[in-house]
């Protein structure tokens, strides 16, 4: 099957899980209207985006058997790719209030949608509890339903973790560049963005019951090494990307965020560069964010990112070559992983 085909098809899938939802949600008797809000926030918020995560599910089972799905296996990756999805939706939907972002995806942040304001918060809500109810709905026949549930459990905890250290370490009132190590950066980036990565492994190692505690174990190191390139490349493209291309604008500056940049930049400051920082950065004033991208140019931080990125991949490389396969876990799975996040644009 060709990769649009896949795609196709996953996306059919769709429509069966948000009717089970919606059907669901009719239960608490609530009104049309409130139905049609409820309908209308899932398809906003989780429809635009790229389904990496979605599809990488469904890749995995697929490299993970070495061969094709058959049509109850694919029904189920795209099932579990979906429920990611909603997973994903509903932490951008809060991320995007507590940044006070202005786009997502080339169109207005949910909050930011008129009549929707803070109520984006409980709409945030239902789209979390629908990830759990979909689970229990078309996995609970599933010998290992309960491991699956505590994958999705768990990883949001860790995900809310490395929100509160992200928020806690950069709070837009005060500016304190002390708290912007790389170590810290490791582990919000890590705890924060982890998921992405690890639950299209782990749930197809459940889903395929080969999830063993070398094969965990294995799936942690390169994820902890793909979550981090992966969110320098976030950290990169806020600053360099193209808006039109990524589709937003990059605030890390004036939400004054612990930021690979920043870490960097710090790292090989001098007295009068650190100084220009400090009066600078994290404050949301156009003049003084345009101070700080004129010293990252300076610094030659581009250059850095694109020398760290080599470095990364290679590293990344090697971990994977050294795989032990003989408990199911398959190389080319985080190979494809790498592939598609490689040099990305946006």
């Amino acid at each position: 099957m060709s990769q649009t085909a896949s795609r196709e098809k996953f996306q059919a899938i769709f429509p069966k899980l948000e009717s089970a939802v919606l059907d669901h949600a009719k239960s608490f008797n609530l009104d049309q209207s409130e139905l049609e809000r409820f309908k209308q926030s899932i398809e906003f918020n989780c429809l635009d985006g790229k389904f990496n995560r979605a599809l990488s599910v469904v890749e995995t089972m697929s490299l993970l058997q070495e061969r094709p799905l058959d049509d109850l296996q694919f029904f189920h990756a795209a099932a579990l790719g979906w429920i990611l999805e909603l997973m994903h939706g509903h932490m951008l939907m809060l991320d995007d209030i507590m940044d006070k972002s202005m786009n997502r995806r080339g169109k207005p942040c949910w909050y930011r949608v008129e009549g929707v304001g803070l109520s984006a918060i409980n709409d945030s809500m239902t789209i979390k509890s629908a990830v759990y109810y979909l689970v229990k709905e078309f996995f609970r026949f599933h010998p290992l339903y309960a491991d699956i549930m505590e994958a999705f459990h768990e990883a949001q905890f860790k995900t809310e973790m490395g929100q509160h250290s992200d928020l806690l370490t950069s709070p837009q009132e005060v500016v304190n560049l002390d708290k912007f190590t790389a170590d810290k950066y490791r582990l919000i980036a890590i705890n924060k963005t982890g998921y992405s990565f690890f639950l299209p492994v782990a749930l197809s190692l459940y889903y395929f019951d080969i999830a063993t505690a070398r094969n965990l174990k294995q799936t942690d190191e390169i994820v902890a090494l793909l979550t981090e390139y992966f969110q320098i490349q976030d950290d990169y493209l806020d600053n360099f990307g193209a808006p039109e291309t990524i589709g937003k604008i990059g605030n890390d500056i004036r939400e004054n965020k612990c930021s690979w940049l920043i870490v960097q930049a710090l790292e090989i400051a001098t007295p009068e560069q650190r100084r220009i920082l400090e009066e600078n950065y994290g404050r949301d004033d156009s003049v003084k964010e345009k101070e700080v991208k004129k010293l990252y140019d300076e610094m030659g931080l581009e250059q850095r990112y694109k020398e760290f990125e080599e470095q990364r991949v290679s590293e990344i490389r090697a971990v994977i070559d050294g795989i032990d396969e003989r408990e199911g876990l398959r190389k080319d799975v985080f190979t494809a992983m790498l592939s598609k996040i490689y040099k990305r644009s946006k």
